[in-house]
């Protein structure tokens, strides 16, 4: 598989880096000569000089030939011209983008080119809510694709789901718990698992059935 990286900044290195250990062949586009020159000595990843927001420079680099591209400039502008370029010119099959701001996040999407876009700042406040929220409903992972969620429920002690198997609690269809953490383990869930109290349960749900996993979990839907 071949990977396209627009941003040799520190974020996109460790991504080319990491991907390029995997045995992914991986190219990395870099618009100021100077960074890239810095650089070429200290990876063993290709580096491209080039401005990844005009089509010629993305021609001249391959775009037309990879399977996926990154957008991981550290400019949301920057990153959703590449986005859109990818997709628009190339027919890039994987497009997946980087959020700067947290602001912007909803621009994101299909009509500009990008199929999975990555907001670190809203990944770190769902891990803290995660490691804090008992009783709550938490947001892990948003899909672009299908308006589908990741999200997460500890029990509490009063959570109506608890003593229940999970065919008894009636998750809707458009739900579907994926894992359940316990005491450091994950189990495998199947219609017959029961659920206890202090279990980390993480559902695949659309945003319209949030509400009612709440409900079920939580005994909150609001």
């Amino acid at each position: 598989m071949k990977v396209m990286i627009a941003g040799a900044g520190s974020v996109g290195m460790a991504i080319g880096e990491d991907l390029a250990a995997k045995g992914y062949d991986v190219i990395v586009m870099e618009r100021e000569p100077g960074v890239a020159e810095k650089l070429a000595g200290k990876t063993s990843v290709e580096l491209v000089v080039g401005d990844a927001c005009e089509v010629t420079s993305l021609q001249n680099a391959g775009a037309g030939e990879v399977d996926v591209m990154v957008a991981a400039t550290g400019d949301d502008e920057d990153n959703l011209v590449i986005s859109l370029l990818a997709k628009q010119e190339f027919a890039v099959p994987r497009v997946v983008a980087r959020v700067n701001n947290t602001k912007n996040h909803w621009l994101f999407n299909e009509s500009w080119g990008v199929d999975v876009s990555v907001s670190t700042p809203q990944q770190l406040t769902a891990l803290v809510e995660e490691a804090v929220s008992v009783g709550s409903l938490v947001r892990l992972l948003q899909f672009e694709h299908g308006n589908a969620n990741l999200v997460e429920v500890t029990l509490a002690s009063n959570s109506p789901g608890i003593g229940k198997s999970i065919s008894e609690i009636g998750f809707p269809r458009e739900a579907s718990i994926v894992a359940i953490i316990r005491e450091e383990h994950v189990v495998v869930p199947n219609p017959d698992s029961i659920l206890l109290g202090g279990d980390e349960v993480v559902v695949l749900v659309t945003e319209d059935a949030e509400g009612q996993i709440r409900l079920l979990l939580c005994g909150d839907a609001s």
